[in-house]
């Protein structure tokens, strides 16, 4: 077993009061090693002034799906925005862009107006940024994506690629199309952040176990099968260095108290998503004590991106 990097990313920091309590005592736990921040979240500030005060170890995820934008000249008359004023969501984002409804012009605008928000928010650059629902892996926005984080020196991003992925049967097939169409964008998006000199660690996992569907089990045999999968792809060097034998990888989660209306969301209220048991049972299953005890056995150390 090689040594594990494991980063333990819990999503949607900002998003409301009881989704940043919940992140922050699973990061308290143990549980959680880094943050991804929704600067148009109705609670990004409050998140910011908690990492601040437990030195948590935070990134941007940048949204252009959920909410409104937070680039003043967007909030009224952009491509970005539906009839009612908000983004058009999660689908509604692609198929606009697959229409060819959607200006890149106005996707930089307001990622780097993300930026420079998570900057005033937080005293600093991001030392890595994702996309809100994977939005950043999609045609055309991949590349205004890459030429931001290339722009601002932000060196991490995330490519949800998971190994295994296929096999997990207990995955709803509607979700599974969404998922497979995610790695088939990500597929080709790999070249294009390697242009840009972005990195990624070498293993990501999240889909098969978000919601409902994480188990301590179901961790054990994500990150167990993309281990294999990794190690198995890659050739045994004649003088190893020690270095080389770390593998690192990204856990994508999403724990925290369910959202109660109306508090919470990007600007137009929380979601379905945000509201359900799913949240407080992602929370449950992480913090518990043989999930911690298996990283120990399996030489498995918690990080953030700046550790790897």
């Amino acid at each position: 077993m090689p040594q594990v990097k494991l980063i333990v990313t819990g999503d949607d920091f900002g998003y409301c009061p009881r989704r940043n309590q919940g992140i922050v005592d699973c990061f308290l736990a143990g549980a959680v090693s880094n943050v991804s921040l929704l600067v148009n979240g109705s609670a990004a500030a409050d998140a910011a002034r908690l990492a601040g005060r437990y030195n948590i170890p935070i990134g941007l995820h940048a949204n252009l799906s959920e909410g409104s934008p937070v680039c003043e000249v967007l909030k009224t008359n952009s491509s970005l925005l539906n009839q009612d004023g908000f983004f058009h969501g999660k689908m509604g984002f692609r198929t606009a862009l697959s229409k060819g409804l959607l200006k890149m012009s106005e996707v930089k605008q307001e990622l780097r107006a993300q930026v420079e928000l998570f900057r005033e928010l937080t005293g600093h650059l991001p030392p890595h940024m994702d996309g809100h629902q994977h939005v950043h892996v999609l045609p055309e926005v991949r590349h205004v994506f890459a030429q931001v984080l290339e722009e601002y020196g932000i060196e991490y991003t995330r490519i949800p690629i998971e190994p295994g992925l296929h096999k997990c049967d207990w995955i709803a097939p509607s979700l599974m199309d969404f998922y497979r169409g995610v790695e088939d964008d990500s597929l080709n998006t790999v070249d294009v952040f390697t242009r840009h000199g972005i990195r990624w660690p070498n293993i990501y996992i999240g889909l098969s176990t978000m919601g409902k569907n994480m188990s301590v089990s179901n961790i054990w045999s994500a990150i167990d099968t993309a281990i294999g999968d990794f190690t198995s792809k890659v050739p045994s060097p004649a003088h190893p260095d020690p270095q080389s034998k770390t593998v690192t990888i990204e856990l994508m989660v999403h724990p925290g108290y369910p959202s109660v209306p109306p508090i919470g969301g990007c600007g137009e209220g929380p979601d379905d998503f945000s509201q359900s048991w799913e949240r407080l049972h992602e929370l449950q299953t992480l913090i518990k004590p043989e999930l911690q005890s298996h990283y120990k056995t399996r030489n498995i150390q918690l990080c953030s991106f700046k550790d790897i």
